[in-house]
Formats: structure tokens, sequence, C-alpha cells
């Protein structure tokens, strides 16, 4: 285990804003598994009085972006390359913990799993899978997402 801490980790945090707007805090980590709570925001609520769903799948990107920085360090530039996500339930003005946790450490991807939760009842299950950097598999996720080298713009 690379000797990340709760602290590096919370610095870590601060230092973005597509990670403040979360609100989230690091409540534990392990080897390849980190525990975020995340507070209830009103304005996260969907008509209804239901947390957005933008909250949980926020949370467990992160949450998996953190895991992975407990195995290969806080200067690791691996990004999401796929995540997919089952609701299933709701919370209601109350705060969530999400827990995610590495399954697989691969030369180009990282697979892995998060849960969210309210108290005892699990909300979401997400399954991620990251790009390393320097990766061929990271360089077509990066084309992909800017429109650049798709199958048409190959010659046979």
């Amino acid at each position: 285990m690379t000797a990340v801490t709760i602290a590096d980790l919370a610095t870590l945090l601060a230092a973005h804003e597509f990670t403040r707007v979360l609100g989230a805090k690091v409540a534990g980590i392990g080897e390849g598994e980190v525990t975020l709570e995340v507070p209830y925001r009103p304005e996260s609520d969907r008509p209804g009085g239901i947390v957005s769903g933008q909250v949980y799948m926020h949370a467990a990107d992160v949450a998996f972006w953190l895991a992975i920085k407990t195995r290969l360090g806080l200067d690791d530039a691996s990004v999401t390359s796929a995540m997919s996500t089952a609701f299933l339930g709701s919370a209601r003005q109350e705060p969530i913990t999400c827990v995610a946790r590495v399954l697989r450490m691969g030369g180009r991807l990282i697979y892995g799993v998060a849960e969210c939760s309210a108290g005892s009842r699990l909300l979401t299950h997400h399954t991620l899978t990251y790009a390393r950097p320097g990766s061929h598999t990271l360089t077509n996720c990066l084309d992909a997402a800017a429109g650049v080298g798709g199958h048409s713009s190959r010659k046979a």
C-alpha cells in the first residue's frame, strides 16, 4: 500500500472544485478502499424531495478515484473510463455514505465497485472502470471524449 493518509485525501478533496462541491469527507481508508461521508444538501433534491441520482454517482466516482490513490499514490492520473449504476433506493434529507473498493488493478485498466447507503439502507451499487495514464486505453478514452480519432477517420 502507498503511504496515503486520510489527511492527504482530505487535502486533495479540498484542492479541486469538482470534489469540493460534493462536500464529502473521507471517513476511512484501507488498501484500495475509501469511505466517504456526503452531507445532505437541499440543493441536491429532485422534485418530490429525494436526493438526486447525480449525488450518488458523483460520490461513487470520487470515492473510487481516492481508493485508487491508496494503491498508486496521490500523483496517479487515472481517469474514469466507464461507470454503471443501479439505483436501489433513495435518500430523503439525510447524509449518505459511499464505500469504494478496487477489485482488480490491471496494466491498462482498474476495476472496482462502490456502494452508497443511508444508515443501513443500500441506495446504489456502482461498477467502475478507470484507465491508467500512459496506456493506449487512456489515449483512446480521451480522444473519444474530444471527438477525435473515430473509426470513420481511419484509412483501411
